[in-house]
């Protein structure tokens, strides 16, 4: 087996898929979809695929749905509401994977050494009161939306490494989060850097680590389906990732190799700008877009070994049962790492 490293991995693919590898599948045109995404920068390929008429070009009509976080999009998948998503994994969805209920079949967002990530932050209150890295982290409390979370996994895996021991306080809602951090009723949280610097940006939060510190090559959010299009739709699913893919190198094409310089970087950020940070005009919300951009997994490849790890850390914790990576996803679908 040849060994590479994930950059080149990731490069590799990215070239194959342009030359072709997710080729378009055959199907009927306008066959209607519905994608769950969060109106973050990370959901972008999805926004692309849409704007850009790459799933139209696929024979799919898509219908984007949007959520505040990660646990209902999982449940919205196996109910059949949603036919496709992109989120982070989180316990619902592994032990939904558990009841043959859904599949993971591709990468989404990745940290990645040399660009910047997702932030660990302090609200000012705890920063003010000596809580400048993570390593002062005992004692305090991390915010996160759900037990199972993958806030709830980042916080444990950066208290594990500084050996400290904190509370978790469940707050639901992204949006909810950002208050207590800001209010000081929660101590810390980590996020992704388009959310994390401007509210660095406001003085009333101080970003004091990086994620990628402490989890190295995360795979951050996860392509997945229900089990029954990942089994018995599979020219669909195939059409979905082609659209998919094609959005992921544009914007990794734009925003994090800048092919098209300062102009190319305008245009993406003004698409990007139509889902997230809408209430915002784009000369206001274009840094906030900029300062979110972290790569995208060329062909939706899938960080194997991240995968495991984040299984693993679920199932130490009592979060889930006894789940298998055979159960969690479907390989077949896109190249896998690790």
């Amino acid at each position: 087996m040849t060994t590479m490293n994930r950059r080149h991995a990731l490069g590799l693919m990215g070239a194959a898929t342009a030359a072709g590898t997710l080729a378009t599948p055959a199907i009927s045109q306008n066959r209607k979809i519905t994608v769950g995404a969060l109106r973050f920068t990370s959901h972008s390929a999805s926004f692309i695929g849409v704007e850009r008429g790459y799933f139209a070009e696929a024979g799919l009509d898509v219908e984007l749905k949007f959520f505040q976080a990660a646990q209902p999009m999982a449940v919205a998948i196996a109910s059949g509401d949603v036919d496709y998503a992109v989120t982070a994994i989180s316990g619902g969805l592994i032990s939904l994977a558990d009841k043959g209920a859904i599949k993971v079949i591709g990468g989404g967002l990745s940290e990645e050494p040399g660009i910047d990530g997702q932030k660990i932050l302090a609200s000012d209150a705890a920063y003010q009161a000596g809580l400048t890295s993570p390593a002062q982290l005992d004692g305090k409390s991390f915010g996160m939306t759900t037990a199972g979370s993958s806030f709830h996994y980042m916080g444990s895996k950066i208290a594990a490494a500084e050996g400290a021991a904190m509370s978790f306080k469940p707050l639901q809602k992204v949006g909810a989060v950002i208050g207590a951090l800001k209010t000081g009723q929660i101590d810390a949280w980590s996020i992704v850097p388009h959310i994390a610097k401007p509210l660095a940006g406001s003085g009333a939060v101080h970003i004091i680590g990086d994620v990628s510190d402490y989890i190295p090559d995360y795979q951050v959010t996860t392509v997945f389906t229900s089990t029954q299009n990942a089994q018995d739709e599979g020219e669909m699913t195939r059409a979905f990732l082609a659209g998919f893919s094609k959005g992921v190198d544009d914007y990794n094409s734009a925003m994090i190799d800048k092919a098209g310089g300062e102009d190319g970087v305008n245009e993406m950020v003004a698409l990007i700008h139509n889902y997230v940070y809408t209430d915002r005009p784009l000369d206001k919300a274009a840094p906030s877009i900029i300062n979110g951009t972290m790569r995208l997994n060329p062909g939706a490849a899938l960080n194997m070994a991240s995968v495991r790890d984040q299984l693993d850390w679920f199932k130490s914790e009592g979060l889930v049962g006894d789940v298998s990576m055979d159960q969690l996803v479907d390989t077949s679908y896109v190249k896998t790492m690790g």
